[in-house]
């Protein structure tokens, strides 16, 4: 198969999971159960596998465990994207049965929006091989600065840049709209004219996270592989699943106290990869199984210690 033939193929797969999430499954505005949730997750991680399978057949095993490498970080990244999505929501109280709703797009934008980081990307590697080393140096100081702040992050809306410029170049209309993003409301002169929703800015919130969020994340890939084929497709792999993934967190918020701590490791090890690349060359086999055995680690020990402190709470008793 040419890379033509995977990129169109891989557009048609993304083109058909969209169209089933929105057209099929979520026609309606409603809650999601956790059921649901959950099938969801897993039906975009087995598309995701069945890709990496074919990527590993289609290219080689190096390209098939660089995919899988690049997958497992983009997921893990994706997980504490969605905790300040929880925060966004809960600050604006929006009803669960139109979360999805804002996700759907949010998911739609980010697609497009890191297909043009990417494309930078490559670029830049491939004209300025230096900035491998700055994309290194950006990723342990990333990951050096969420091991300092451990602590889930704190959403402080007055100061969001995003909610501030929405609300100081666009008419915003105040109240309960239901699922829509803009209406038309009667001016002072009597004029219908129309207006973004709370809803809108919500939106603008989400896509704006995740652009911070990518920025991270697109290099972490790039520490993984340099075919823009596997860090565009493990990219989209990782973002189609936010969506079910965030009503499975919503649901079962759950504290995974050492999945930050995991994820500044993980930053660490793919830039220290970055910056040692001409020095000593780190497996992709080794990179995998060291990425894999972190994320297994800090999902292991923030189980084990719910458990503790389950125990913990049902001796003291009442």
């Amino acid at each position: 198969m040419t890379r033509f033939e995977m990129w169109l193929a891989f557009g048609v797969v993304v083109a058909a999971v969209l169209v089933l999430d929105l057209a099929i499954f979520n026609r309606r505005a409603r809650e999601s159960s956790l059921r649901e949730a959950i099938a969801w997750t897993s039906v975009c991680v087995s598309v995701s596998v069945a890709l990496g399978i074919c990527v590993w057949y289609w290219l080689g095993e190096r390209a098939g465990m660089e995919f899988f490498a690049a997958y497992l970080v983009e997921e893990t990244l994706s997980v504490d994207n969605l905790f300040v999505f929880v925060l966004i929501f809960s600050a604006f109280n929006v009803p669960r049965q139109h979360q999805h709703r804002v996700l759907f797009w949010g998911v739609i934008g980010a697609l497009a929006m890191r297909g043009a980081l990417i494309g930078a990307g490559v670029y830049l590697i491939e004209t300025l091989h230096w900035i491998i080393y700055v994309f290194g140096a950006f990723l342990v100081i990333a990951g050096l600065r969420l091991l300092k702040s451990s602590e889930a992050p704190v959403l402080e809306l007055d100061q969001h840049p995003a909610l501030r410029v929405v609300r100081r170049f666009l008419p915003v209309a105040h109240g309960d709209h239901g699922a829509s993003f803009v209406v038309r409301r009667r001016a002072a002169d009597g004029s219908m004219k129309w207006a973004v929703t709370p809803l809108f800015i919500v939106l603008v919130m989400v896509e704006t996270t995740d652009l911070m969020f990518a920025l991270d994340s697109i290099p972490a890939a790039f520490g993984v592989t340099r075919d823009p084929f596997i860090v565009y497709s493990s990219n989209v792999c990782a973002v189609l699943g936010l969506r079910a993934l965030y009503f499975v967190l919503a649901h079962a918020v759950a504290g995974l106290h050492y999945l930050r701590p995991g994820l500044a490791a993980i930053l660490s090890f793919v830039g220290a990869r970055m910056l040692l690349s001409e020095v000593i060359a780190i497996p992709i086999g080794l990179s995998l199984g060291v990425i894999g055995a972190i994320l297994a680690l800090a999902v292991l020990a923030s189980v084990a210690g719910r458990l503790r402190g389950r125990r913990a709470g049902a001796g003291r008793g009442p």
